[in-house]
């Protein structure tokens, strides 16, 4: 489905333009090019439906005029219309309200960086500044079995130092699987044992 506040107007349109109407199409006069384009490929998802060269013929006897293009809600399209009117929308957590870069991770990455995050007061290199906000706040796309968060790159970056606490004691997957997705990766560097650790990271010159 194509983003819903792009969708909505359209749909609302083509409810309201075909009722005014009374035969319930709205017509190519009433319809800039843009929004045409937009029902179209609306009616690829089942939502709208394009007028034929026959509903065309009688639209323009009608109209006493040639109607080249006209569509109206389908069934199905009517149905989404009254749903998402009602349905509540997600309002935005901090984690997609602030500044950030994307991040998904699945359901086993995310439960070993909410280890990480609880152990905030016990570790030697405590999660990055904002982290265990980030983790609180995420949200879950169950389609996708995805959580998603927005992070910075020293947030990236002390994740990718959890993953690899997560690595040592048991699972790689989850920071190969982080490697490759964000090209993020914690290297312990021998020259700083002396004081704290902190390491290297792909996304980040260090945690710190």
């Amino acid at each position: 489905m194509r983003n819903w506040e792009k969708v909505l107007p359209v749909l609302e349109a083509l409810c309201e333009r075909g009722l005014a109407a009374g035969h319930g199409w709205t017509l190519d006069t009433e319809f800039l090019l843009p929004h045409q384009q937009h029902a179209g490929a609306l009616a690829g998802q089942g939502l709208v439906e394009l007028a034929e060269r026959e509903d065309r013929a009688e639209l323009s006897v009608l109209e006493g005029r040639p109607v080249r293009w006209a569509a109206r809600l389908t069934p199905h399209g009517h149905d989404t219309l009254t749903y998402g009117r009602r349905c509540p929308r997600a309002e935005a957590t901090p984690a997609e309200a602030g500044a950030g870069r994307p991040v998904e991770l699945i359901p086993s990455q995310m439960a070993a960086l909410r280890v990480f995050v609880q152990l905030a007061d016990r570790l030697r290199i405590p999660p990055a500044d904002g982290l265990a906000e980030q983790v609180r706040t995420a949200s879950c796309d169950h389609g996708i079995k995805r959580w998603r968060l927005h992070l910075t790159e020293e947030q990236i970056a002390s994740v990718a130092y959890g993953f690899w606490l997560h690595r040592m004691t048991g699972s790689a997957a989850e920071a190969n699987r982080f490697c490759r997705e964000y090209d993020a990766t914690y290297i312990p560097s021998p020259a700083e044992q002396d004081n704290l650790p902190t390491g290297t990271c792909a996304a980040s010159a260090a945690l710190g």
